[in-house]
């Protein structure tokens, strides 16, 4: 039985939660052991990079800790460690993370398995001389020439007060501005993923254009209050609005020329506020839906399963499954009675494929880990929330842009239908435009995997970065 495939936007599962550093002492290694050791977990069609690090603490012991550079978690500690004269095993108590590893011939390559939950996934790392760093040259590095300034605003609609970063021009005038609006799952102000910034990017080269930006983190996220895993889509906008009103109230900022710029979930949100009021001067959207959040689930799915190498049969068995459950969450509210029928429905499949010979089931625990995530409010919430609702009361200027690579948010279904709810609603200001060779983050891509995403040293491409400025320039 295929897994719920849960690939929602920028989602992902992840492994390793943020935590703060520490380390674990263990007795002295037998033989080279210090430095990094680099590896790629592979999970539902993403790489995620793993870093182990070793280090002598100068007493005759080791310090060890793990890096998940992706998903911007470093210096996660460890519980405690086993080196013999062929292996290692770690533990890290924390995640409920096991490593366990053989040395090569070399010694400069542990063949081993990583365990977490109910994972039990390869991964082999390898030692390298120096301490690893992704390469990411769009970054910027300062000094900056423009001003960048830590700000906070208050959502009073939700009572939680929400900080960001705003950059401005240094000319002294009133400027063009924008609010960046994140994707799905909890993003700090840069929208930082797979190892790549996104917003950091996408911020310093509208500023350095003469335009000013306000990027913020996510309820829950980095410096900001608020409790993300009870909010869905809707609450997000009114943050975003919040944001948006903000920067109404600096000197800095030609109201006039003030809109929003969404990526991926932000693409929902960012029609969502402008169908609700008439100072949104424009609204970006990259990699945003027409469709409802079950049909971009289902496309979603069956893309990376076939990217991924997937064959017809079992990409339809993924795609049967999620319908059945997408229907039991959309015909019952209650959440313990669509837990109770989605939990039978796995146990079924799980039955079907023992029968079979097969050993791919879901184990008890992953079944109640993904009954967690889709009785989630957000989850219910963007299952059912249909964009053309808000796009065809959208009356501002609209760039709209997809890449042709891109199997999270399928431009050749998700375009037309933005495109028709904006003729719908007789809004003639609408560019939509479909770019050629790039992926869900819009870099240039070969496949267009979320595999793909953290080894690609480019986080946006440079013409995708031209065309949006000089579009918000125009308007």
């Amino acid at each position: 039985m295929k897994k719920i495939v849960q690939f929602v936007f920028l989602t992902a599962g992840l492994l390793l939660a943020s935590i703060n550093s520490a380390s674990a002492q263990v007795n002295p290694a037998r033989g080279n052991l210090m430095g990094s050791w680099v590896g790629a977990l592979k999970i539902q069609g993403i790489s995620l990079t793993l870093v182990m690090n070793v280090k002598d603490n100068g007493h005759d012991s080791l310090i060890v800790t793990f890096d998940s550079p992706d998903q911007g978690a470093k210096g996660i500690p460890t519980s405690s460690v086993r080196v013999t004269a062929d292996s290692i095993i770690v533990a890290l108590k924390m995640i409920s993370g096991l490593y366990q590893g053989k040395f090569t011939s070399g010694r400069d390559t542990l063949e081993g398995r990583w365990k977490q939950s109910n994972l039990d996934l390869p991964l082999n790392l390898e030692h390298k001389k120096q301490a690893f760093k992704q390469v990411r040259p769009q970054e910027p590095i300062p000094p900056f020439p423009y001003i960048s300034e830590d700000v906070s605003f208050r959502n009073k609609q939700a009572g939680i007060t929400l900080s960001g970063t705003l950059t401005l021009p240094k000319d002294g005038g009133k400027h063009i501005a924008v609010v960046l609006i994140t994707g799905s799952g909890p993003q700090n102000r840069d929208e930082e993923l797979m190892g790549h910034k996104p917003f950091l990017v996408l911020a310093d080269h509208f500023t350095r254009k003469g335009i000013a930006v306000l990027r913020f983190d996510d309820r829950g996220v980095g410096k900001s209050g608020g409790d993300f895993s009870t909010a869905t889509s809707l609450d997000f906008a009114t943050d975003a609005a919040a944001a948006f009103d903000y920067l109404k109230t600096r000197p800095e900022i030609d109201t006039a020329r003030l809109g929003l710029l969404g990526h991926s979930e932000g693409g929902i949100i960012a029609p969502i506020i402008a169908s609700e009021r008439k100072d949104v001067n424009f609204i970006v959207l990259m990699a945003g839906t027409g469709l409802t959040g079950e049909k971009v689930l289902l496309t979603q799915a069956a893309a990376i399963q076939k990217a991924d190498s997937g064959d017809q049969s079992s990409i339809q068995n993924t795609q049967d499954i999620n319908q059945k459950i997408y229907e039991i969450l959309i015909k019952n509210p209650d959440n313990e009675k669509a837990s109770a029928r989605i939990r039978k429905l796995l146990q079924k499949e799980n039955q079907a494929e023992r029968k079979k010979g097969s050993s791919d089931t879901m184990s008890s625990q992953a079944i109640e880990m993904n009954l967690k995530t889709v009785t989630s409010p957000w989850f219910r919430t963007f299952l059912t929330l249909d964009p053309q609702t808000y796009l065809k009361n959208v009356h501002c200027n609209i760039l709209a842009i997809n890449g042709d690579m891109d199997l999270q948010v399928d431009s050749k279904i998700n375009l037309p239908a933005i495109e028709k709810a904006l003729i719908f609603g007789g809004n003639p200001h609408y560019t939509i435009e479909e770019i050629h060779g790039v992926n869900h983050l819009f870099q240039t891509a070969k496949t267009g995997s979320p595999s793909e995403y953290s080894t690609i040293e480019e986080t946006i491409q440079p013409a995708v970065l031209q065309l949006i400025t000089l579009w918000i320039l125009q308007k």
